[in-house]
Parts: C-alpha cells; sequence; structure tokens
C-alpha cells in the first residue's frame, strides 16, 4: 500500500508531500492543473525513464520518494536474493540530476531500473487511458484467463520445460549444422587418413632407411675396399700383421740390452692385438654385406612413399606425418561424436515434446473452464455498468506448435450491442465500453490474485450519469480489499472516496506551481458541486453533492 510520496523539484512542484491511506482516495482538479504531474511523478518511482527537462530549478535535483507498507506483500525473498535491506515500511526513491542522469534506492540501496521495475510492477498497477488498450492484447487476455484457471504451478513447470525444449532445438541445429558442414569434408579427411594409417609411418624411418639403400647401393665398392684393406693387413705376403709381428720379434731383441725399448716392443704388440681385431671385423663386415637388389627396390619404394606423403602434405618430417595422421584421427571421431550426439539430443527433445503435450492438454482444458466462468462474470459485471445488452465470448484456438503459454490462442469477442456478432476488441469496442470491460476485469483478477495498489487515471472518458454511477460502486467495491486512488473528473465516482484530494495551481509572484489539498467534509461538498455545475455553484448543486455523498 502507497502510504507516503514526497515529490521535490518535479515540474510546477518545488516541494509536495501526500499521505494516502486504505481504501479509495480520489484525486480532482481543473484541467492542466497538474493531475497528470502528480501521476508522472509517481511514473518514476515505479522505473519510468526520466528527462532533465522535468526539473522546475534546473540548478538542483529532482527527488521523488514514496513510502509503500509491504506487509501484506511476500516479498521478502526478493529482497533476500536482490541483497536490499527488508524493511515492512519500504522507501523507494528516484534522484534526477540537471543532465537528465537519474539513481533508484530501495531502502537506500542502489538499484537500476530493470529491478526497480520488477518490484515497482508488484506494488501498483497504473490504469490509465492508454492502457486500457491493453484490453485487447493476446497476453493480457491469456493472463486473465490463467488468473481464473487457478494453475500457475502448472503453467510454471510448462514454461521451465518449454525454455528447456527450446535449448535443446537450438543445440540440435547447431549439431545438424556441425554435421552438415563436417559431411562436406569428412570423406576427404578419411581418405587422408586411410592412406595415413596405411603407410604405417615410424619416427626416423628415413633417415634409417636412407643410411640402409646407401650401403646397398655401393655394396660392391664397400666389399672391394674393404677386402682389399683386410688382404694387406692380414693376407698378403707382405702383410701388416706379418710386418709388425717380425718387428716385435727385432725389439724383443734389444730390449734384452737396453730397457727403453721395453715401451716401445709393448706398443707394437698393441698394435698387432688392434690389427687382428680389425682383420676380424672386416671379416664381418664382408659377411653382412650382400649386394640385393630386390631390398633396394623396396627401400627405394618405401622411400618414395614417404616423400610422396611428405609433398603432399607440404611437410618436412616424418613426425610431422604422424602428428596429422593423429589429428585427423581426432576430427573422425570427433564426427562420430557428433552423430551420437545428435541422437541423444533428438531423445531428450521427444521424451520433452511428450511431456509438454500433457501438460499443455491440462492447460488448454483449465483455460476452456476458465472461459466459460470469465465470460460468466463479465458479462454480469458489463450489465451493473450499463452495458445491458453486452455479447462477451473467449475464444481459444488450439495451435499446432508449442509457444511460451501453451498451445492454446485466446482472443476476447465483444459486442455492447444486441444482434451484432462479437468480434475482437479494437474492431467493435468504443473508448467508454473498453474502460468499463477493463474495469470489470480488474474486478474479477481481484478476486483471485493479490493485486496490488491500483491507480485509475480518468478511465470515465466517454462515461457519464447512470453508467458513471455505476463505475463509481463497482470502484468503490473494488476498494473494500485493496487501496485504489482514482484520478476523476466526474462527480459521480469522486463521491465515492474516502479520501478526497484536490489537485490546483498557485501562482507566488512570477511562479506557478502545483499542490494538492486534502478536503474536508465542506470542502468535498464545495468541489462535488462545483463538478456538477461548473464554477457558478447553486444551492441545487450542492444539495445534488450533499446527496452523492451519502449514497
Amino acid at each position: 500500500m502507497l502510504k507516503k510520496l514526497h515529490i521535490s523539484n518535479y515540474v510546477l512542484i518545488k516541494e509536495l508531500d501526500v499521505d494516502f491511506t486504505k481504501g479509495l482516495s480520489i484525486i480532482t482538479g481543473e484541467t492542466g492543473a497538474g493531475k497528470s504531474i502528480l501521476l508522472g511523478a509517481l511514473g518514476l518511482v515505479l522505473g519510468e525513464r526520466a528527462d532533465a527537462k522535468t526539473l522546475s530549478d534546473k540548478n538542483k535535483k529532482c527527488i521523488i520518494e514514496a513510502e509503500f507498507d509491504i506487509s501484506e506483500y511476500p516479498l521478502q525473498q526478493f529482497f533476500n536474493e536482490n541483497e536490499i535491506d527488508y524493511e515492512t515500511l519500504t522507501i523507494i526513491r528516484r534522484e534526477i540530476n540537471a543532465e537528465g542522469k537519474s539513481r533508484a534506492f530501495v531502502n537506500d540501496t542502489p538499484v537500476n531500473l530493470s529491478l526497480l521495475k520488477t518490484l515497482s510492477s508488484t506494488l501498483v498497477d497504473v490504469h490509465s487511458q492508454h492502457q486500457t488498450l491493453t484490453v485487447g492484447n493476446s497476453s493480457f487476455q491469456l493472463n486473465v484467463t490463467d488468473a481464473l484457471a487457478n494453475h500457475s504451478e502448472l503453467l510454471h513447470s510448462y514454461r521451465e520445460n518449454f525454455n528447456h525444449y527450446r535449448q535443446l532445438q537450438n543445440t540440435l541445429n547447431d549439431l545438424l549444422e556441425k554435421e552438415k558442414q563436417a559431411s562436406a569434408e569428412f570423406d576427404f579427411i578419411q581418405f587422408q587418413y586411410v592412406e595415413l594409417k596405411a603407410a604405417a609411418l615410424k619416427d626416423g624411418e628415413t633417415e634409417s632407411l636412407e643410411k640402409e639403400l646407401e650401403i646397398l647401393t655401393h655394396s660392391e665398392s664397400i666389399l672391394k675396399s674393404v677386402e682389399t684393406a683386410r688382404h694387406l693387413i692380414s693376407e698378403d705376403e707382405q702383410n701388416v700383421v706379418q710386418l709388425i709381428h717380425q718387428s716385435i720379434q727385432q725389439l724383443q731383441q734389444a730390449a734384452k740390452y737396453h730397457p727403453e725399448t721395453e715401451s716401445i716392443l709393448k706398443r707394437l704388440m698393441s698394435c698387432n692385438i688392434e690389427l687382428k681385431d680389425i682383420a676380424s671385423e672386416m671379416d664381418l663386415v664382408q659377411n653382412s654385406i650382400q649386394y640385393n637388389p630386390e631390398r633396394i627396390e623396396i627401400i627405394s619404394e618405401r622411400l618414395s612413399v614417404i616423400n610422396h606423403l611428405l609433398q603432399k602434405h607440404r611437410l618436412n618430417e616424418v613426425s610431422s606425418l604422424i602428428q596429422l595422421k593423429d589429428s585427423l584421427e581426432q576430427k573422425l571421431s570427433g564426427f562420430n561424436s557428433v552423430a551420437e550426439d545428435i541422437e541423444k539430443v533428438k531423445k531428450e527433445i521427444a521424451t520433452i515434446e511428450s511431456t509438454l503435450n500433457k501438460q499443455g492438454s491440462t492447460l488448454s482444458e483449465n483455460r476452456r473452464d476458465a472461459a466459460k466462468k470469465l465470460t460468466r462474470k463479465i458479462l454480469k459485471l458489463l450489465h451493473e455498468v450499463s452495458l445491458p445488452d453486452a455479447q462477451f465470448e473467449v475464444s481459444l484456438t488450439a495451435l499446432q506448435h508449442f509457444s511460451h503459454s501453451g498451445m492454446d490462442a485466446i482472443r476476447f469477442l465483444f459486442s455492447a450491442n444486441k444482434g451484432v456478432q462479437p468480434q475482437e476488441l479494437s474492431k467493435v469496442a468504443s473508448g467508454g465500453e473498453m474502460s468499463r470491460l477493463m474495469l470489470c476485469l480488474k474486478a474479477i483478477l481481484a478476486e483471485v490474485t493479490s493485486m496490488p495498489t491500483i491507480i485509475f487515471d480518468e478511465i470515465d472518458t466517454g462515461i457519464s450519469g447512470e453508467t458513471a454511477f455505476k463505475v463509481g460502486n463497482m470502484i468503490e467495491a473494488l476498494a473494500k480489499k485493496r487501496q485504489v486512488i482514482a484520478i476523476t473528473h466526474l462527480p459521480q465516482m469522486a463521491s465515492k472516496g474516502e479520501m478526497h484530494y484536490f489537485v490546483y495551481k498557485q501562482t507566488l509572484g512570477s511562479n506557478t506551481e502545483t499542490r494538492v489539498k486534502l478536503l474536508s467534509k465542506e470542502e468535498r461538498i464545495q468541489e462535488i458541486a462545483k463538478m456538477l455545475s461548473g464554477e457558478g455553484i447553486t444551492e441545487a448543486s450542492i444539495e445534488n453533492a450533499k446527496d452523492l455523498l451519502l449514497n
């Protein structure tokens, strides 16, 4: 409930404080006196965008502050989740500087406009002539029907599943696109992989093969050179081993008499042993080397394959080819993974579609029942606000797809005149009829929902006389269970208020200010009499005003 509204430096308001109470509060005033200014200031507290042009004094900031009693609203969790201090008397403040930049606070905690709008939507419902058009909005019509169906938990569960369903659909589309792109290169990558895998490459293989080919290609020359060297060392008549042996024998004689030749003798004996060992290894070399044209052809072909692959893939080493093979293998594995993921997501979609179908069917059934109930209630109330011939229908059309709110499209059909087929509201309802229809809907919603403070901004436009009296009665009844603030120009409605505020302009020197006054009983009589007869108040209008206040 709105308890207090403080406005400072806003348009024609220099400083203003207004206290509100429960029940129905009426706001009246002459055209241009500032009733819309009052509502505009409140709109800033509710999260509307700010403008530096609204500042009365450009050297000072504008401050709008509203105090709400939220003790009956289930908002503590909202405050906790958004790290705002919870107070049963909550103060919302909006400040606007000369540049048009604004700041918003809830209990002195800074908040952004999005959060402020979310909070304020639970506190105040502003219903103006412009917002009457929302009655023709399909979303509003669906929300009204759902309120009467009383299936908020089911609808919440359906929407969670629907959001998950859309996420799965997006995931599937991404996977299918990935599969489509992959299929274009799958065959090529698989061909490259098979070719590299078949090559059975080994790191360092090229160097080993080239060395072996070098030996095999020159095997005859190698054998000839080794044979000649071995012959000179150990087989020729004057071979090196024989000559060294003879040298050893000579030195052995000398060593008997000359000690210094002993070391030379030992060195020659070592050489003799080494030469014999070398000759033995040469035998092994000779036995190991064999001219093998078949092996040469095998190696040449193998090197040709390797070089072809290196050139094909523009690489320099076999190790790079092996890395490429491993990379291609991972890509092929990824292709298989995409196919598996697609099947998995399709199964999940099938499961959630089944759930959505069941929940959607239940929602549709509930809405059909609610539509019948809504039609009965609306027709009864429309008769009470002087539309006795009104016809009203709720048209439910089954959708061929899932939507965020179920599987139904809802339209309110209306006709104010007997014999005229009900049609969409925008085609048949006048402004006054739309206002009364919206009022009836609000009255019905108030029975099934915890509606916040309702502000009616001249919704009585287009009606008068007995109809205005009936509309006033309905608003008065609506205010029995909640706070209602009505800005009106009709005396029949003004007389229904428990509190009556008068908005007027006051000129002080060269300045004009908008002010608000809470009227006393006598002042109310005078104001309503003026609304009845104009500036020239008569005894008849005064008596009429008194009668209105008594009824």
